[in-house]
């Protein structure tokens, strides 16, 4: 991925007085589908009156009026649209008498879905398990879109995005398998497939997210205070960031900020290998800081249109190696759930979580920090979303809870009692009994 570094200290919108969209609406892009409605958002002349047009085909589905403010910033508010598509969107800016145009084609309204991490959802599918298969399929998914943002950072909160990676897109061998770590997210990829196979509408996939960071680069200061974390953090020299920026808030306010005025469905997170190295045992506040920041800005910047406590999926960190001696891992695994074992939780509502403590992968040639195996990562984030985020009943997405722990020091057994029947399969002969 190309890496924009942008250290502002304004962000000075009256710049550009070019009438557009935010750079990421274009066309073949998903918008959130009904009830929730979606949000349109651009730049023209300060005090333009504008229409936006909604057509399918030749019919007008939709009328909606807008007034760019003394920003330059106009923001429509759609009425909630059924699944489905193509639909080609117009917005007409009436300004000093003249008339200018602009124009989304082969939009679709299906759900929308944010992904975000460091590297394990950075991975791209060229580097997973089955690479050629996967990508041969991808042109056979055409109403799974997706979209990636490029690198950046920020010291200050930007509007709008500063570069793409990829533009929205219909998923080809190309877009999905470009680069080590480059684009598209295999999570990303796999757990949107798997949403369209079982819901058969379109999806929207948004990616961004950049290897090696920690959960403190992509959190508001406002989420940083609830863990007592201050912005005062000394700089990381430039020639430290192939591993990803570690300064506080630069991420969401390059990569996330500029989002917020995306109406949602839900968000999947993979991250967490960063935070095995710092600030590890502040992560069961940072965490779930992080969440409820997220899911109110998301929320006030669509209007309310995003739901207020949007489904939150993420990744529990796998194994890094078969014998790590080393206990930070495992408490950031149970820092993920805020220390309770589970999700979700009172600290944390309507999330769920993709277990891969099974999933270590020693020889992977990236590392065993990123084992190859995202189609079971994916499928379980998939089947959580599933449940939590659309209300699939008698489906098992979380595992067995245990109810009673007995050690017997002298026999050194270990003798746990779960709250329903457990089914073994042996896959292999390092399992245990």
């Amino acid at each position: 991925m190309a890496v924009c570094l942008l250290f502002l200290l304004t962000w000075v919108l009256m710049a550009d007085a070019r009438f557009r969209f935010a750079s990421y609406f274009a066309d073949h892009m998903v918008l959130q589908k009904g009830p929730a409605c979606a949000v349109l958002w651009g730049y023209g002349e300060a005090g333009a009156n504008l229409t936006v047009v909604v057509y399918q085909g030749n019919k007008i589905v939709m009328e909606k009026k807008a007034q760019a403010d003394v920003f330059q910033i106009w923001k429509a508010v759609l009425n909630p649209m059924p699944q489905g598509g193509p639909h080609t969107i117009e917005v007409h800016q009436f300004y000093k008498g003249k008339d200018s145009n602009i124009t989304l084609q082969d939009v679709y309204f299906g759900d929308v879905w944010l992904c975000s991490g460091q590297s394990n959802m950075e991975m791209t599918v060229a580097q997973i398990f089955n690479a050629s298969k996967e990508l041969a399929e991808a042109s056979r998914f055409p109403y799974v879109r997706v979209f990636a943002a490029s690198l950046a950072m920020s010291e200050e909160e930007l509007r709008d995005l500063p570069d793409i990676d990829l533009q929205w897109s219909l998923p080809t061998a190309e877009n999905l398998g470009h680069g080590t770590f480059g684009y598209f997210s295999a999570v990303c990829w796999l757990f949107g497939r798997y949403l369209y196979e079982t819901l058969q509408y379109p999806i929207g996939l948004v990616e961004s997210s950049w290897g090696g960071t920690p959960i403190e680069a992509w959190s508001s200061q406002k989420a940083l205070q609830e863990c007592a974390l201050s912005k005062d953090r000394k700089r990381v020299p430039v020639s430290y960031l192939h591993s990803g920026p570690k300064e506080y808030s630069v991420l969401w306010n390059a990569m996330i900020h500029p989002l917020l005025n995306m109406t949602l469905q839900g968000v999947i997170w993979y991250q967490g290998e960063a935070n095995t190295l710092m600030n590890t045992d502040l992560y069961n506040c940072t965490f779930p800081a992080l969440i409820e920041d997220w899911r109110k800005a998301f929320h006030e910047g669509s209007v309310g249109q995003t739901d207020r406590y949007f489904p939150f999926g993420f990744v529990q960190l796998s194994t890094e190696s078969h014998e790590d001696v080393s206990d930070s891992f495992p408490r950031v695994r149970w820092h993920q759930t805020a220390d309770y074992g589970y999700v979700p939780n009172k600290k944390m509502p309507n999330t769920f979580m993709a277990v891969a403590l099974d999933l270590c992968d020693s020889s992977s040639p990236y590392g065993s920090i990123h084992p190859r195996d995202k189609q079971t990562v994916a499928y379980r984030l998939h089947l959580g979303a599933l449940a939590m985020a659309y209300g699939k009943d008698n489906l098992t997405f979380q595992g067995p809870y245990p109810q009673q722990v007995q050690v017997d020091v002298a026999l050194k057994v270990l003798n746990v009692t779960y709250n329903q029947n457990i089914q073994l399969d042996h896959m292999d002969s390092k399992v245990f009994e």
